[in-house]
């Protein structure tokens, strides 16, 4: 891993959204999700009634893995963070999890979701509200496709539809309508 950690604001929400790893702009910028993927990501969420200042006053944001991994040795995209550097960086996102015991957990893409949920494909999880327990806490996952300019899942069908679906969800959880009327 290369750089140090990312953090979102230390917010107390009932809303947690975790990401992979930050990007390698993001250590420049010292904010997850800062540039192209958290471009987009905010443009979903904007489209449900919240815009990114509000967002970020409201939701913690963590990620599976806290420093900028590296470049992928193909060179497209960043590295995804090994399994030792996922266990390592583990206890921080349990702990975070365990503290603000969250209603609504937003895992975005294949690493983040697969902390929660085992799965084959997008197309299983995107789009569903997923029910889950944490030390007795009862949570609803809402799994979103990583919104990288890389990525071409959710900007084609069934991609498409199953993120508005996913979002849909996301916007009738009584934890988003707080938000919105704030």
């Amino acid at each position: 891993m290369v750089g140090k950690p990312i953090i979102g604001n230390p917010v107390k929400s009932k809303i947690i959204l975790i990401g992979q790893a930050p990007g390698i702009k993001e250590g420049e910028i010292k904010k997850p999700f800062a540039w192209t993927a958290g471009k987009n990501m905010f443009k979903w969420f904007y489209s449900i009634g919240v815009d990114e200042e509000k967002f970020r006053e409201n939701v913690y944001m963590a990620a599976v893995c806290r420093c900028y991994p590296g470049k992928n040795p193909s060179g497209a995209g960043d590295r995804v963070p090994s399994d030792y550097e996922i266990k390592k960086c583990s206890k921080w996102l349990d702990y975070e999890l365990n503290f603000l015991k969250p209603k609504l957990i937003i895992p975005v893409g294949k690493l983040a979701i697969s902390q929660f949920i085992t799965f084959s494909k997008l197309n299983d999880v995107v789009g569903k509200k997923i029910k889950y327990q944490l030390n007795g806490v009862n949570s609803d996952i809402v799994a979103l496709p990583h919104p990288s300019g890389l990525s071409t899942w959710y900007k084609k069908e069934p991609g498409k539809k199953l993120l508005k679906d996913a979002l849909n969800i996301i916007k009738k959880s009584s934890s988003w309508k707080l938000i919105i009327k704030k």
